[in-house]
């Protein structure tokens, strides 16, 4: 079940301090210059005798009220409270004194103080002392300064009625004693409340008119301040364009006067548009500009402010570890200056971090920590949230009890403040928490008043949510056609969320890996009606639901490949899309926020939503238009994958028969499809058969041929006996998922006699049938490479390594050691961790049959040790015996040594070949598969250290329509398992470059191995003909057929991915 929707709303308040940040800095400003001119009235002279000791009071308290000042300067937790002590202590001395305004003036101070620390009642007590003194004596101009200042506490407090009620008090005093300048900030302060009450175009009319009064007293700071602020409200309009115009005026103006502090803002806000615009580098970059700035003007809140928000890019990002970097770097700084919110808001998110780690108890800690704060500070809206998330995490732990007692004092806190989204969240977890003590019907109830909820809000994801539990519940009552309803519903909805709401493919790619358990309770849900009512299709739609699931965004990607984006599009349509998808998400971001505010009239709401159906009329308009003048663009944004007939016309032929595998909780399923017709299976569940096939991988990095042999069979039992006799074809085409991805089927058997299927067929393995479909039609039309063979192998890894011109003798100590340094550093910015290193001083530039037996080298390369490779010498023999086989030199050619390096790799001639090898160490980073890769050359001639990783993204950019890109690398198949995706491996990245077929490797090749079975299958690709699955499947029968290379160990890991013919 569905139980934890709320993490990422609550998530979002890592940045909500970010959208205060010009008003924080505008209400310091304001205070501090009117409490520096300010100057206590002079009082009566009393009779001489009294003169001295009125003198002594007064310097004592003078100096009490300096001390004090001193102390705030230095901007701790602790220097704020030692301030307030010395504060407290001059207050008796003024009215000693009966100095009212010195009075006045230090209550101003410390309820200045309170306010920082987030005291908001104390602030409050001593603010409105202040402003009983200050009304007392007509001081209209600092009263006005009071009712300014009460008004941002209301305004922190959420209470933004009340807070524009006193800046509408303040405003017509400002006015009345000519303070142009302060009433310049309440203004800016009456445009921010606007602002956070969604309603932005009157943010904007009063922002604009503060923004004049600033230019004319030639307040500077304050201009750039309310130019940052205009540039928040456009982007919070989804207006990001115009936002950044203003937030670089704003950036010369801060940086012209000297205003780090505000610089620091702006550069923060920018960042924040950038990462709204899911450019998440640029993202990082003006946060990475704006911390520096923040440190140095000893900004410690802000500089904890955007350590939260580059935390959240990572988090959005599934960088979760570095995310929780930040975060902790950002919470001590919170609690040094007493920041008790935002303590709160940083502890909220490491909670959430840990929640996604899988660290519940942990997660639990920071969410106990926490809540008591968010109540200290009043914030009833996160402390919902926060309870909410915490009866999530006693979910998860198994707590029902507790868990349904946290979601029921988040439930009325939510309906006080009017949360509705939260509300619609936390009656789910309530509905979901019933349903696993098996109160169905209580469950059901709870989901039915959380439905309209989200409906109501129009929090799409939220309806999803719930869809699903529904559709979940009436499965376990038997009522399956009610179940099929509300999942169809749910990932009609997920689907449309995907498309529309995500920015980059890896985005896309991380938020469709979270919704494959909903896929995979559809397919179990159609093949459980399908055993009920063989005849009706359900079976086919559970193929073709199994086939909408996996590899969405290899498939975007391919088709991005093959699509000129811009061609036959105006650019000014474009760019108006763009600009359209920006105010969509804004305006229902601020849709969200009026329906979830109980003060909101029928007149917000009507408008809100009528501005909301114009902009989708806009859009649909704008889509047709595009698609009527680019129907290849409008393909683009959403390629339909293939349906089951689709796949039978289209991509199978006579000689094809395609396994397609689903793996699934209780039971997994296999659907048989060929040209005519198609057949369903059940297998074991997802469990079983990966017991058995990790069983099968172990044996894989043990390097025991003859264990590896026998743990063929218990896995073969399992997912093809049941099968066997519909293998009737010469070709198999496996669609794998989950740990099959890494299953080489190439040695498994269906016979008695244990033969493996190459003895009978050839296997093709494919992400998916749809991505097939897409190859095709980028190779149809494209023109054979008028030559043949490119080949790169035997780099040069090491400074130690004996092609240097110097020896390793003759290297200078320091030299030999920067160099292992250097390398080590670039292994650990792979992630990378363990490599046998190679020092031996045998000439590597002619390698002996002895010296590849004996040294039996592995080619992958998971991690360094003492920053160095091991060389490759089979590879030389490997690349010289494969170019023997083209006699005509401007049909090939090869890069060895110092010249198998990054230039070589990258250089548009590679794509005037047919095949493309590469005979090198490939690099597997699990975590960032982006940062995997090829190993070329890292050296130069001279022993200088150049860069010689050939990484995915690099990949990614290359033009490549090679017909084959071969990998003679180790593992080079192999890389994060991304749920509904497959393996985000090279073959990915070449595919996307332009090659139809790829063949890569799933495991440690033993060198010798290598080099043999590459020599036979390129003999029988150029001599003979054979297309390169034929020739796979020969070289490896002819290596079986040698008793030395018996076992599946030394020649099934290599697997022909993409097109067949």
């Amino acid at each position: 079940m569905d139980k934890e929707f709320s993490v990422k709303p609550g998530q979002k308040f890592g940045t909500s301090h970010r959208s205060h940040l010009g008003l924080i800095l505008l209400l310091c400003l304001s205070l501090c210059s009117e409490t520096v001119n300010a100057h206590p009235q002079a009082t009566d002279l009393n009779p001489s005798h009294q003169l001295i000791a009125q003198t002594d009071t007064r310097t004592q308290a003078q100096q009490l009220f300096d001390q004090g000042k001193q102390l705030y300067r230095q901007k701790t937790a602790e220097s704020y409270r030692q301030a307030i002590t010395k504060w407290e202590a001059a207050l008796p001395l003024w009215r000693e004194l009966e100095d009212k305004s010195q009075e006045a003036l230090t209550l101003v101070w410390i309820g200045f103080v309170y306010q920082n620390l987030g005291f908001t009642q104390k602030a409050l007590e001593y603010y409105n002392s202040a402003l009983s003194i200050y009304q007392a004596i007509s001081d209209r101009q600092w009263e006005a300064v009071i009712l300014n200042n009460i008004g941002a506490v209301y305004s922190d407090l959420g209470e933004k009625q009340q807070a524009l009620d006193y800046y509408q008090q303040a405003l017509p005093l400002r006015r009345k004693v000519g303070d142009r300048q302060g009433e310049a900030t309440t203004l800016h302060n009456i445009g921010k409340v606007y602002s956070d009450l969604g309603e932005k175009q009157q943010a904007l009319e009063y922002y604009q008119q503060a923004l004049p009064l600033s230019k004319t007293v030639g307040d500077r700071k304050e201009e750039a301040v309310t130019l940052s602020n205009i540039g928040k409200v456009y982007s919070d309009l989804g207006e990001k364009q115009q936002a950044l115009e203003y937030y670089q005026q704003a950036l010369p103006l801060s940086k012209a006067v000297g205003d780090r502090k505000g610089e620091a803002v702006t550069l923060n806000n920018i960042g924040k548009v950038y990462s709204d615009l899911g450019e998440k580098q640029q993202a990082l970059d003006y946060y990475q500009q704006a911390l520096p700035l923040r440190r140095k003007v000893g900004d410690r809140k802000g500089e904890a402010t955007t350590l939260d928000n580059i935390g959240k890019v990572y988090s959005d990002l599934g960088e979760k570890q570095q995310a929780l970097d930040y975060f902790q770097q950002a919470l001590p700084l919170r609690r040094k200056v007493g920041d008790r919110k935002g303590e709160a808001t940083t502890l909220h998110n490491i909670g959430a971090v840990y929640s996604d780690l899988g660290k519940k108890q942990q997660a639990l800690e920071h969410y106990q920590q926490a809540l008591p704060l968010g109540r200290k500070v009043r914030d009833r809206k996160q402390e919902a949230r926060t309870l909410n998330n915490i009866g999530a995490v006693y979910s998860d732990l198994g707590e029902k009890q507790q868990a349904l007692e946290s979601y029921q004092q988040a439930l009325p806190l939510s309906k006080a403040v009017g949360d509705r989204t939260q509300e619609a969240v936390t009656l789910n977890n309530i509905g979901g928490v019933y349903f696993n003590l098996g109160k169905k019907q209580q469950a059901l109830d709870y989901y039915q008043q959380a439905l309209p909820l989200s409906r109501a809000v129009g929090n799409r994801q939220g309806e999803a949510v719930t869809l699903y539990n529904m559709a979940y519940l009436e499965r376990s009552r038997g009522n399956l056609q009610a179940a099929l309803t509300r999942i169809k519903a749910s990932i009609k909805i997920r689907e449309y969320l995907r498309t529309e709401a995500s920015v980059s493919p890896e985005l896309r790619q991380t938020y469709f890996s979270t919704q494959q358990g909903r896929y995979q309770f559809y397919i179990s849900l159609l093949m459980e009606l399908h055993q009920q009512n063989p005849f009706q299709g359900y079976d086919q739609q559970a193929f073709n639901i199994s086939e909408r699931s996996r590899a969405r965004t290899l498939l975007e990607l391919l088709t991005e490949a093959n699509a000129k984006i811009q061609e036959g599009v105006d650019p000014q349509l474009l760019a108006e899309e763009k600009r359209l998808q920006g105010q969509l998400d804004a305006t229902e971001k601020q849709r969200l926020d009026i329906y979830n505010n109980p003060n909101s009239t029928p007149k917000q709401k009507t408008a809100i939503d009528q501005q909301h159906q114009t902009l989708l009329k806009e859009y649909e308009d704008l889509k047709n238009e595009i698609r009527t003048k680019s129907p290849k663009y409008a393909d683009l944004k959403d390629p339909k994958p293939l349906t089951l007939e689709q796949v039978q016309e289209d991509i199978l032929d006579q000689d094809t028969v395609l396994l397609q595998y689903s793996l699934g909780e209780e039971k997994s399923y296999l659907w048989v499809v060929t040209k005519e017709e198609m057949s369903s299976y059940e297998l074991p569940s997802q469990k079983d058969i990966e017991k058995r096939a990790k069983n099968l991988i172990k044996f894989t990095t043990q390097g025991n041929p003859k264990a590896f042999t026998q743990a063929i069979t218990p896995l073969s039992k399992a997912i093809l006996h049941p099968v066997k006799d519909k293998l009737t074809k010469k070709r198999i085409v496996v669609v794998a998922d989950g740990v099959l991805q890494y299953i080489p089927f190439a040695a498994l058997s269906v016979s008695e006699n244990q033969q493996p299927l190459i003895t009978n067929y050839d296997i093709i393995n494919l992400p998916s049938s749809s991505s097939l479909a897409i190859i095709r039609h980028q190779t149809k039309a494209r023109k054979p490479a008028p030559k043949t063979l490119a080949v790169l192998a035997d780099p040069v890894f090491s400074i130690n390594d004996q092609r240097i011109n110097n020896t390793q003798d003759e290297t200078p100590g320091i030299i030999s050691f920067i160099t292992q340094r250097l390398q080590l550093l670039l292994g650990r910015l792979f992630g990378l961790k363990s490599v046998t290193v190679n020092n031996s001083k045998t000439p590597v530039s002619q390698p002996q049959p002895s010296d590849l037996g004996s040294l039996a080298l592995k080619r992958s390369v998971r991690s360094l040790r003492d920053g160095q490779f091991d060389p490759l010498p089979g590879t030389r023999q490997e690349g010289k015996a494969i170019l023997k086989l083209i006699r005509n030199k401007t049909q090939k050619t090869s890069a060895f040594d110092f010249n198998a390096n990054l230039t070589a790799a990258t250089n548009p001639e590679l794509s005037q070949y047919r095949i493309v090898h590469f005979a090198t160490h490939g690099i597997l980073n699990t975590e960032s598969p982006e940062l995997s890769g090829l190993v070329l050359s890292l050296v130069d001639e001279t022993g200088n250290n150049i860069n010689g990783f050939l990484r995915l993204h690099e990949i990614f950019n290359l033009k490549l329509p090679a017909e084959i890109v071969v990998l003679s690398a180790c593992q080079t198949g192999v890389a994060k398992d991304i749920k509904g995706e497959g393996l985000v491996g090279l073959t990915r990245g070449f595919m996307y470059a332009g090659s139809p077929r790829v063949l890569v490797s799933l495991w440690k090749v033993d060198d010798q191995a290598t080099a043999e079975i590459m020599t036979r299958f390129y003999r029988l690709m150029l001599k003979k003909k054979l297309s390169p699955a034929e020739a796979l499947r020969k070289a490896q029968l002819e290596m079986q057929e040698k008793t030395k290379w018996k076992s599946p160990y030394y020649w099934a890991a290599f697997v022909l991915q993409g097109e067949w013919n």
